[in-house]
């Protein structure tokens, strides 16, 4: 004899703590991002509203890793590599690449963001939630911002592929010089040679 079927009590969600600020009517600024208090780590501002990044998988990180290392290797010494900080471009943009290279005398200790005459290389991985902004809308901001070089980091079948733009000064927008795989080998900003399948031996 089988038991008759239990009815089952909803599940509540719990009350949330947290209050989220309530954005002006004129949309947040670049200066609010270190007003607001608690807001999550790595918060963007992209036209005026706040981007809150969501929990990234391994791949994400070891591929952020090897980039700032490889970067690093052979950095000159006028310039710093930084990974998840923000480039203040207008009052409502404020976004956050995965790794930039920096203007060495920009960078300071109480920093929390650069100018974007200061950032030589703007470098975005992509992640599933963040696909529309890093392919469409940060690489626009980027290239008004006159950031001279862009990287665009896809995952394709788990493998690494980096897509690598450079600056026209005539239109003010991004041409496609490069797509890598395996190893990135460049001679600007600076001589690069990164060995993208580091991310396996990790």
């Amino acid at each position: 004899m089988s038991a008759l079927p239990v009815e089952e009590e909803p599940i509540e969600a719990a009350p949330s703590s947290r209050v989220w600020p309530v954005p002006p009517p004129e949309g947040w600024t670049a200066d609010d991002l270190d007003r607001i208090p608690d807001l999550p780590p790595h918060t963007e501002l992209i036209d005026g509203s706040l981007v809150f990044v969501s929990p990234q998988l391994e791949l994400h990180e070891l591929l952020m890793s090897v980039l700032q290392v490889g970067l690093r290797t052979r950095c000159p010494s006028d310039l710093r590599v930084r990974r998840e900080m923000g480039i203040t471009i207008t009052e409502k943009n404020r976004p956050e690449p995965d790794v930039a290279v920096i203007d060495a005398e920009a960078v300071g200790e109480e920093k929390s963001s650069y100018p974007p005459h200061a950032v030589r290389l703007a470098v975005e991985v992509v992640s599933k939630e963040s696909e529309e902004r890093d392919r469409k809308r940060k690489p626009l901001l980027y290239a008004e911002a006159g950031i001279p070089h862009f990287w665009r980091v896809e995952k394709v079948n788990g493998e690494p592929v980096v897509y690598v733009y450079e600056l026209d000064p005539a239109t003010q927008q991004y041409a496609l010089t490069g797509i890598h795989r395996d190893r990135l080998k460049l001679t600007v900003p600076f001589d690069i040679d990164i060995d993208l399948t580091e991310v396996h031996r990790i």
